[in-house]
């Protein structure tokens, strides 16, 4: 009888390896999900350097030649320019303070003990099951008893408190993963508090660090719900609202439509792209100590 070969599966142990013929079907599934997924966003983008007559006489046909009117006609129809910087402001300063303030917050919570943290901790995380919907009327409340309403310290303070729990879970379970002999060899040292949580533990937690700051900057740039609900001028409009906007400006203009499109998400992903292997570290992380 002949033994079939075996592979090393991580340190738990081995597994039989399947003949290749066996692996076509997961192959085949892997392989229609990737198709599922980018051929939206890859017909978009073609499509944003086809003409109107090309996109209404064949949608799904490549291009036959590449043109950048409808970026021009979309710089000029809108200004989008002006929705790009306001998202790039809100979005950069919302992920710096949630990263930070509930940085420190998650390396409270991992390395101290006190009385009801656990309580509190579970009612931190619980907050990221609350429904959007649910949370409108109160943050508008708050946001205008503050007179922060239509102006973009607004946004940066309800993007920043949104993001809160999951950077929150996402830190908390970096902190706890780095060794507590190296924590209290700087305090032997004479290092203080601050200290010791700049120079010991954020040098040692920057995966998780990153992939918390993508999140919230994923979550901040794609936003649109409070966007639409506290912000009235165009001033301060970000690039997610002004793209309903674009609709009725751009009419049968669909080249146009989508090289706005193509413009407002393609930051979004060529961010994921890049810090995908850091996102998908801590999220491993996150589940098995957190």
């Amino acid at each position: 009888m002949t033994q079939r070969p075996l592979t090393a599966r991580g340190d738990s142990g081995l597994r039989e390896q399947r003949p290749f013929h066996a692996r076509i079907p997961a192959f085949l599934y892997m392989l229609l999900c990737v198709l599922v997924a980018l051929f939206p966003i890859l017909w978009v983008v073609m499509s944003s350097f086809k003409s109107n007559a090309q996109i209404l006489s064949s949608a799904v046909s490549l291009p036959t030649a590449y043109s950048f009117e409808g970026y021009r006609m979309a710089l000029e129809v809108s200004p989008i320019l002006r929705y790009f910087f306001n998202s790039v402001v809100i979005t950069m300063l919302s992920t710096f303070l949630n990263v930070f303030l509930v940085s420190l917050a998650a390396y409270v919570f991992a390395r101290t003990r006190f009385r009801g943290k656990n309580l509190l901790f579970s009612i931190l995380a619980l907050s990221m099951v609350i429904p959007m919907t649910a949370l409108m009327q109160p943050v508008y409340q708050v946001i205008t008893s503050l007179g922060l309403a239509d102006s973009l310290p607004g946004l940066v303070l309800v993007y920043m408190a949104l993001n809160m729990p999951l950077t929150l879970l996402i830190m908390r379970a970096s902190f706890a993963g780095v060794p507590a002999s190296l924590e209290e060899a700087a305090y032997i040292d004479g290092a203080g508090f601050m200290y010791t949580y700049f120079r010991v533990m954020l040098p040692l937690t920057k995966g998780g660090l990153a992939s918390a700051a993508v999140m919230a900057f994923l979550n901040a740039w794609n936003e649109f719900t409070f966007a639409l609900v506290l912000t009235k001028s165009a001033a301060v409009r970000t690039l997610p609202l002004s793209l309903s906007y674009f609709t009725s400006q751009f009419s049968f203009n669909y080249t146009a439509l989508f090289a706005a499109i193509t413009m407002a998400v393609l930051p979004s992903i060529l961010i994921f792209a890049v810090f995908q292997e850091q996102v998908s570290q801590s999220l491993v992380i996150g589940a098995v100590k957190g």
